[in-house]
Formats: structure tokens, C-alpha cells, sequence
């Protein structure tokens, strides 16, 4: 992540160019930057960050072939080749994290493209249109707060004594440990994702709508095409490069099912359907000290991110013409 994050500031940076209007005055950070001297400074310094933020650290992973010992080093300890993969491969609890990874992630995915599409499309045939800006600001809001805060707010709601079991309670129904039923922690990681993210989709999706020409419509509406009609007809073929491309650069993200929403909700009485790659990692390397099976994974998960986001990216250039560099 740091890596892209600065090759991406490198090649904005490097492309930067600075119009000014004539008379201007030539001061200030801005035209600091238009200088070719400023730009190889900047870049230089962006790449000294690379170098020691992203790509050294990355010499960290030869103890995914090692049998490390931190008394003796990562130079010191044995070599013991790819001796860790192959245990890897036998443990059923790296087999198991490795399918709640997809199984959980795969669902957000699909989650985080209907449920705010279909959102967009409803919140922009909305005819009282005061309402609607605050509630799109409603439901954007919860994007901006951490799982720390929201994990709390969900396991208070969902807890023994919350108000989801006070509902169930006035209707006759005996109370539920729902963090605590494996079968139901699933689909509460997936909804109360989605329930955090469509906001945010959202917006997107209704930027699309609204560059559709609204000449479009109209001529739609004076052939006597219903509403529901416009929107099969007009608003999502207006919006499906749109959609393709959320969809193909989602791809990459089949392997993240979200530490940190996981660990601030599950529990070892979840384990079988909620621990993930990066929650084994960091319990088995972290907390048990098995720094080399722990890298091991983690080196797993990173190649196969890279080809998936490789994949996405080929992807996206075929079928919708977008390009990142």
C-alpha cells in the first residue's frame, strides 16, 4: 500500500504543471512547484520514502523461509526453504481463514455494488428533492467513523440486553447471543460493511446519474416511457461503465475481508466462520510468537492480491478503457 501510495504522489508530482494568469505574481509554494528543480527535489524525496518506508521493510519476508529464531536474526537463523508453505497447506485453520477470507469478502463486494446502486437509482427519482441532500448526507456520515467506534455501536445493538433482543423479547422471542452464533456472524460482518460503506458508493453512483443527459429523459417521457422504464432503458446502461469499473477493480480486494471490523467484533467463539487471513496473522505471529508460519500467510495472501489486482487493472483497461498510469 505504501508502495503505490508513493509511486502514486510521484507521478502526480512529476506531471504537475501550474498556469498563471498574466501579471501574476511569481511567489509562493505553488510556483515553487513549477520549478523543474523543485519537481526532481520533490521526487527525489518521494523516492528516498519509498526506498526505506516500502521496499526495505519488504527484506523482512526471507523469514517465510526461514525457520526464524529472533535470539539469532533473520541472517543468522535456518534456511529451511519452502518448508513453511507446504505446513501452511496442513493446517485446517489456514485452509479455514482462507475461505471465511473469500466467503466474507466476495459478499461485501457484490454488497457494495447493488445495495448502493440501487440506493442511487431510488434516491435520484425522489421527487421531494429538499429531503433529498440531508439523507444522503445521513447515510455518508458513517463512512468517515473508525470500526473502533463502530464496533461498539454494533455490539451494543446486537448485544444479550440491546434493543434487537428487547424487540424480540416483546414479540415472545427468547434472546439471541448473535456475536456469539457462528451461522449469524457472517452476514452481521457483511451488513453492518455494507450498512458503513453505501453511503460513500452511493455518491459515486449518483455522480454517474447525474452526467447522463437529461434530454434523454424528456425524450423518453414524450414517448410515454414509465419511470421504471427510464431507469431500465436510460440510467443504467447511462452508468454500467461505471459500474463495470467498481466491479473489476474490486477484484483485487477478494483476499481483504477487513481486519480491522473483524477484530473489534469476533471472538474465539466465532473462530470457524470469522477468522480471516489477517486475523491469523496477526494472532499466530503476534500474540504466539510464530513469526515465520505468520509471514508465510502473509506472503501468500500479498501474491495472490498482487495478481488479482493486476488481473483488475488488465481487466478494467480491456473492457472499459481506463488506465491508471
Amino acid at each position: 500500500m505504501c508502495f503505490c501510495l508513493g509511486f502514486l504522489l510521484s507521478r502526480i508530482l512529476s506531471g504537475l504543471s501550474i498556469v498563471y494568469l498574466p501579471g501574476a505574481k511569481k511567489e509562493g509554494l505553488l510556483y515553487a512547484f513549477s520549478s523543474t528543480a523543485h519537481k526532481k527535489t520533490v521526487r527525489l524525496v518521494l523516492f528516498l520514502w519509498l526506498i526505506f518506508f516500502s521496499i526495505v521493510p519488504m527484506f523482512g519476508i526471507i523469514m517465510a523461509f526461514e525457520d526464524y529464531n529472533p535470539g539469532l536474526g533473520m541472517l543468522k537463523s535456518p534456511f529451511i526453504g519452502l518448508e513453511n508453505f507446504r505446513y501452511m497447506l496442513q493446517i485446517s485453520d489456514v485452509r479455514q481463514a482462507i475461505v471465511n477470507t473469500v466467503i466474507i469478502a466476495v459478499a461485501k463486494i457484490i454488497g457494495n455494488i447493488i445495495v448502493p446502486l440501487t440506493f442511487a437509482i431510488l434516491l435520484n427519482e425522489l421527487c421531494l428533492k429538499k429531503i433529498k441532500r440531508p439523507i444522503q448526507t445521513i447515510v455518508y456520515m458513517p463512512h468517515f467513523l473508525s470500526w473502533v467506534i463502530l464496533a461498539k455501536i454494533v455490539l451494543n445493538i446486537f448485544g444479550y440486553t440491546g434493543p434487537i433482543n428487547q424487540i424480540l423479547g416483546f414479540f415472545g422471542q427468547s434472546p439471541v447471543q448473535f456475536f456469539g452464533e457462528p451461522s449469524l456472524f457472517r452476514p452481521l460482518v457483511i451488513g453492518t460493511d455494507i450498512w458503513k460503506s453505501f453511503g460513500y458508493n452511493t455518491v459515486i453512483y449518483l455522480a454517474a446519474i447525474l452526467g447522463i443527459d437529461p434530454t434523454l429523459y424528456e425524450a423518453a417521457a414524450v414517448d410515454g416511457a414509465g419511470r421504471f422504464r427510464r431507469i431500465w432503458h436510460i440510467t443504467l446502461p447511462g452508468i454500467r461503465m461505471t459500474v463495470a469499473l467498481l466491479a473489476i477493480l474490486a477484484l483485487g480486494n477478494v483476499l481483504n475481508a477487513g481486519f480491522d471490523q473483524i477484530y473489534n467484533l469476533y471472538n474465539p467463539l466465532v473462530y470457524s466462520t470469522g477468522d480471516i487471513i489477517d486475523t491469523w496473522v496477526y494472532r499466530y505471529g503476534l500474540q504466539n510468537l510464530q513469526f515465520s508460519l505468520a509471514t508465510t500467510v502473509g506472503l501468500f495472501k500479498s501474491v495472490i492480491s498482487l495478481i488479482l489486482i493486476t488481473l483488475g487493472y488488465w481487466l478494467a483497461d480491456k473492457f472499459t478503457g481506463y488506465k491508471l498510469f
